[in-house]
């Protein structure tokens, strides 16, 4: 289903529509000219994905003119729009929207995700960072009291995830290994799940991005350990990084970004890398998405192609590491 982005009701509630305005000066070439621009959104409709997929749509359409809209193409996860995109003409009229999960993790866990992400996309941009966090049930004051109890008593202390392979699994394997401690893996179908389920105790922790944790955080429902990126989040400044907890450079990736096919001639690459800059450097636009735990990323191609060279090299690591096997 497509949707004019001007019309989406997510803009609108997130308050987004007037941050839009300024755009690049028409006129510098034909892109996108007459030709709709689908952006793929390879997840269900509703929640964060849309807010990014009208932030992205709108921006780029007042900044180069033509029409761009939203085409959600849920999944075999996350991999069935994807590859669409991975399959379309480089030509402009086919683009994107994924996390670092479907670019760098899911080649691994998947026997056949239907691209490689290493040569059959044109990196456009990155859009944002939602946090991640460490959440446990409040019988637990800190990151360093689970671990420590982790080493006493070996596989015993049990993590929720959203499945196996997934950012949360390799993110808490990783913490793991990095303690020289065993724990319990519990996956689940949905953070929900997971979430309610280390409220009452019946797992120990998790990790989760800041939305779905945060009704449970204020209601004293689960306790937020530690945040798993470089620095503090400036909405929670009390609330300390994992690398200040006795884990040096360890954070768990968690970006966005816009990708195209293969071989998209540079002058529709350019536009549209500064295009999707220009949106996410607004300020406004920034402190409307703060909320919800997404913040700031290095914007431009440069960016997008360094970090999914990186994080390629780290997931393969660690899903050797964690023994998962490919479905």
């Amino acid at each position: 289903m497509q949707r004019i982005a001007t019309s989406r009701r997510v803009l609108l509630g997130a308050g987004l529509a007037p941050l839009l305005a300024p755009r690049l000066a028409r006129g510098q070439g034909a892109y996108p000219a007459n030709r709709p621009v689908s952006l793929v959104i390879p997840y269900a409709a509703g929640g964060i994905p849309d807010v990014f997929g009208t932030a992205i749509t709108q921006g780029l359409q007042e900044r180069l003119g033509g029409t761009f809209v939203m085409d959600h193409k849920p999944g075999a996860s996350t991999t069935l729009g994807t590859r669409q995109v991975a399959r379309a003409r480089p030509d402009g009229t086919a683009l994107v929207f994924a996390g670092n999960a479907t670019f760098t993790i899911t080649p691994f866990v998947l026997r056949s995700a239907g691209y490689d992400p290493a040569k059959d996309f044109t990196w456009i941009g990155l859009t944002g960072i939602a946090v991640y966090l460490f959440v446990a049930n409040p019988r637990w004051e800190s990151l360093g009291q689970i671990l420590a109890a982790a080493k006493q008593r070996p596989n015993e202390i049990s993590y929720a995830t959203w499945g196996v392979g997934s950012s949360a699994h390799l993110g808490t394997f990783d913490l793991a290994r990095r303690a020289g401690v065993e724990m319990i893996h519990v996956p689940y179908n949905g953070t929900a799940a997971g979430l309610i389920d280390v409220s009452t105790g019946r797992v120990d922790f998790m990790l989760t991005t800041l939305a779905p944790a945060k009704p449970h955080i204020e209601g004293g429902r689960v306790r937020a350990l530690g945040i798993a990126t470089a620095q503090r989040f400036r909405p929670l400044p009390d609330l300390p990084t994992v690398a200040e907890q006795g884990f040096p450079d360890y954070l768990v990736p968690n970006w966005t970004g816009v990708a195209a096919p293969a071989g998209l001639p540079d002058n529709i690459a350019g536009p549209l890398d500064a295009a999707l800059a220009s949106t996410f450097s607004d300020e406004r636009l920034l402190a409307r998405l703060e909320p919800l735990g997404i913040t700031a990323s290095p914007t431009g191609a440069r960016y997008m192609r360094e970090q999914v060279a990186r994080d390629l090299a780290e997931n393969a690591d660690l899903v050797r590491r964690a023994g998962i096997t490919p479905e």
